[in-house]
C-alpha cells in the first residue's frame, strides 16, 4: 500500500507540475506499476483493452466528422447570428450553444468551433472577447453534462458501475442533473458572472473564413469576369469531355465548376463537380461557372449554344459557389526562386500536378487579369481541394500559403450531402446507445466507420483527429484504479471517508467525493481524476451498503468542475490568450460558479438517484 501511495503521489504532483505532458505522465505511472511488482503485465496493459478507451477514441473520429462537414461552424455561426447586437442575449447563447454542441461534440472541439465566431462577435457587439469566452469554455464543460458521450468521465463512471455489476447510465440520463446544471450556468454569467468577468483587451483577433474572403473579393476582384452559363439542349458540348475543346488556349476561357442538374438516378438530380478535371463529362442541363473577359466569353455562348443565367457574384454567393467542406481556397505568394517566376498562365488555369486552380492574382495590392506573366512577390488566390492545398508547399518549393488551409476549412458552414451523412450518423450513434442495441464501444466503432468510409472525414485525416494524448492517458490511467482496489487503498479510502463523513449521513460522504474529486480536477486532466475517483465512490458506497449511482454522479459532476485554474481542462486553456485571461480571473469568476454546482449537486442528486 505504501509503494502504491508513493506512486500515486508522484503521479499527481507530475500532473501539476506540467513539466512533461499528461500522456507521459500517466504512462510512467503505469510502468512503475508494473515494475514495482503490484501489477503483472496482463493487470498493467489492461486499459488498452477497455472499452472505455476505444469509445472516447471513436467519438473523436464522430465529432471530427461533425466539424468537417460544417455542422459545428454552422452552429457556432447561427448562435452569433441569433443575439445580433445584444451583449447579454450574446452571453447567454454562446453559453448555451456551446454546452448544447459539447452534449455531443468534444467540448475541445466545441470550443475551437465556436472562439473565433465568438471574438468577432464580441468586437461585433460593442464588448471584449474576456466577457465572453470563459462563459464558451465553461459552457462546454457543463455541456459535457447532458449525455453519455458528453465527457470521457461519464462515460467512465458509467461504466464503473457495470463492471461492478450494476446497471450504467442510460444514454441521455446524465440530462436528469445536466439540465439543471446548465440553467444555473446561463443564470449566473448572466447576471453575476457578467460583472465578473474581466475587461482585458486583446489585439490577437483570430482567422475567420468569412472574413478572409471579403479581403479576397476585395483585394483581388474575385467576383469579376466569374459567369454561369447553362448548357442547353443543341449545344455541341453535350456527351463531350472538357479536354475535347481546350477551353483555357482556344477560348480565353477557365471551367471554374459544375452542377448537374438532369436528372439520372445513379447520380442524383443535384451533382457537384467542384473541380471539373480533363475528363469530366459534360451533359444537357448542367451549369458551369466560367472565368474570362466578357468578349471571350459572349464568343463562348454563341458558339456552343449556352445560356447566360444572371447573378450578382455577391461575398455570400461566392462563399457557396467557390468553398466547401472538400473544395476550399487560400492565400499564395511567390517567392523569387520560385519555378513559378516567368512562367505565363492565365486567370483559372488548372495546376493539374498540384490539383489546384489560380482564381486570382494582385500585383503590388492591385488586382491582375487575363493572362499572366509571374513575376516574384505576385500573389494569388488558389482554389482547389483542402489536401491538395496543404500539399502544395512539399510540392513546390519557394512558395508560401498564407494562414491555416486545415483551421479554414473547419470554418466553412456551407452544408453538402456529407453534412446530412454526419448528422445522420450521429443519430444512429444515439439511437444504438438509446436502446442499447450494441455495446457503447461497437456502436461508437461503428458509427465512426461510416464517417471515414462515406468521406465525411477522410481517412488520411481520422487519426489526427484524435487527440491521443486523452485516449493514451486514460488508458495508461485505468491500471492505477485496479491497483487502487488490488492493494486495498480504495478500500482504506472509502474507509476513511465513511468514518468520517458516512456516519452523519450518505450526504456528509457524497459531500466528501465531490470536494476530493474537484480537488484533483483543479489541476489534473478530469478522465484522470475521474479513473482515481470512480472506484473509491464504489468501494465506499458499497461500505455503506448504499446505491453507488449517487456517488458516482458526484464523480462525473466534479470531474467537470475544473472553473478555478487554467490548466484544469484544455477548453480553459485554449480561451485564456484570446481572452487575455490570469489565474486570478478563473479563481473569481469560476469560484461561485463550483460553489453553486456544489449546493445543487448536494440538493439534487439524492432526489433523482435515490440513496
Amino acid at each position: 500500500m505504501t509503494t502504491l501511495l508513493v506512486i500515486l503521489s508522484i503521479t499527481i504532483v507530475l500532473f501539476v507540475w506540467g513539466k512533461f505532458p499528461p500522456d507521459v505522465v500517466a504512462l510512467m505511472s503505469m510502468l512503475s506499476l508494473f515494475l514495482t511488482g503490484i501489477l503483472d503485465i496482463k493487470e498493467t496493459l489492461i486499459g488498452f483493452s477497455n472499452p472505455t478507451v476505444i469509445m472516447i477514441a471513436a467519438l473523436f473520429i464522430i465529432g471530427e466528422g461533425l466539424s468537417r462537414t460544417g455542422w459545428t461552424a454552422m452552429a457556432g455561426r447561427r448562435f452569433v447570428e441569433w443575439a445580433k447586437s445584444s451583449v447579454p442575449k450574446l452571453l447567454v447563447i454562446v453559453t448555451l450553444g456551446s454546452s448544447l454542441l459539447s452534449g455531443f461534440v468534444s467540448n475541445t472541439g466545441t470550443v475551437a468551433a465556436l472562439l473565433p465566431v465568438t471574438v468577432t462577435a464580441a468586437w461585433n457587439a460593442g464588448t471584449l472577447p474576456s466577457k465572453l469566452l470563459m462563459p464558451v469554455a465553461f459552457g462546454s464543460n457543463t455541456g459535457g453534462l447532458l449525455t453519455l458521450t458528453g465527457t470521457p468521465p461519464n462515460i467512465i463512471a458509467s461504466n464503473a458501475l457495470v463492471e461492478n455489476g450494476y446497471e450504467g447510465f442510460s444514454f441521455f440520463e446524465f440530462g436528469l442533473i445536466g439540465l439543471p446544471l446548465l440553467l444555473i450556468s446561463i443564470l449566473y454569467f448572466r447576471y453575476v458572472g457578467y460583472r465578473l468577468l474581466p475587461k482585458n483587451r486583446t489585439k490577437n483577433k483570430p482567422m475567420a473564413l468569412d472574413e478572409e474572403m471579403h479581403k479576397w473579393i476585395e483585394n483581388y476582384s474575385i467576383g469579376d469576369n466569374l459567369y454561369r452559363l447553362r448548357i442547353r439542349s443543341m449545344s455541341t458540348l453535350i456527351n463531350t469531355k472538357v479536354e475535347d475543346w481546350d477551353f483555357e488556349e482556344t477560348h480565353n476561357v477557365s471551367l471554374m465548376r459544375l452542377k448537374r442538374r438532369h436528372p439520372n438516378p445513379l447520380q442524383g438530380i443535384h451533382q457537384f463537380v467542384e473541380l471539373p478535371d480533363p475528363q469530366t463529362e459534360m451533359r444537357y442541363h448542367d451549369i458551369i461557372t466560367v472565368k474570362g473577359e466578357a468578349g471571350d466569353v459572349d464568343k463562348l455562348v454563341l458558339k456552343f449554344g449556352l445560356g447566360v443565367i444572371p447573378w450578382k457574384p455577391e461575398s455570400d454567393l461566392l462563399k457557396k459557389e467557390l468553398i466547401n467542406q472538400e473544395v476550399g481556397m487560400a492565400e499564395m505568394i511567390i517567392t523569387p526562386k520560385s519555378v513559378f517566376v516567368g512562367k505565363t498562365l492565365p486567370l483559372g488555369h488548372y495546376l493539374r500536378q498540384a490539383g489546384v486552380q489560380l482564381l486570382a492574382a494582385s500585383r503590388n495590392s492591385k488586382p491582375l487579369s487575363g493572362k499572366i506573366k509571374i513575376e516574384a512577390g505576385d500573389a494569388f488566390v488558389i482554389r482547389g481541394q483542402w489536401e491538395n492545398i496543404e500539399a502544395l508547399t512539399s510540392m513546390y518549393e519557394n512558395l508560401v500559403i498564407s494562414g491555416s488551409p486545415e483551421a479554414l476549412s473547419k470554418n466553412v458552414d456551407v452544408l453538402t450531402p456529407k453534412s446530412y451523412i454526419a448528422l445522420g450518423t450521429l443519430a444512429l450513434m444515439i439511437v444504438l446507445l438509446v436502446f442499447n442495441i450494441l455495446p457503447g464501444a461497437i456502436a461508437a466503432l461503428a458509427c465512426a466507420g461510416i464517417m471515414m468510409l462515406t468521406g465525411c472525414v477522410p481517412i488520411s485525416k481520422a487519426y489526427k483527429g484524435i487527440s491521443w494524448t486523452s485516449v493514451v492517458m486514460i488508458a495508461a490511467m485505468i491500471p492505477m484504479g485496479l491497483a487502487l482496489q488490488k492493494t486495498g487503498v480504495a478500500q482504506w479510502a472509502a474507509n476513511s471517508l465513511v468514518d468520517v463523513l458516512g456516519s452523519i449521513h450518505p450526504t456528509a460522504l457524497l459531500a466528501g467525493i465531490f470536494l476530493l474529486t474537484t480537488t484533483f480536477s483543479q489541476t489534473i486532466n478530469n478522465s484522470a481524476t475521474a479513473v482515481l475517483m470512480a472506484p473509491i465512490a464504489i468501494v465506499a458506497s458499497t461500505t455503506m451498503g448504499v446505491s453507488p449511482k449517487p456517488f458516482l454522479i458526484a464523480v462525473a459532476i466534479s470531474a467537470s468542475t475544473a472553473f478555478l485554474t487554467p490548466v484544469g481542462t484544455t477548453t480553459n486553456a485554449m480561451v485564456m490568450t484570446s481572452g487575455g485571461y490570469r489565474f486570478t480571473d478563473y479563481v473569481k469568476v469560476g469560484g461561485p460558479l463550483l460553489l453553486l454546482f456544489f449546493i445543487a449537486t448536494l440538493v439534487l442528486v439524492p432526489l433523482i438517484w435515490s440513496f
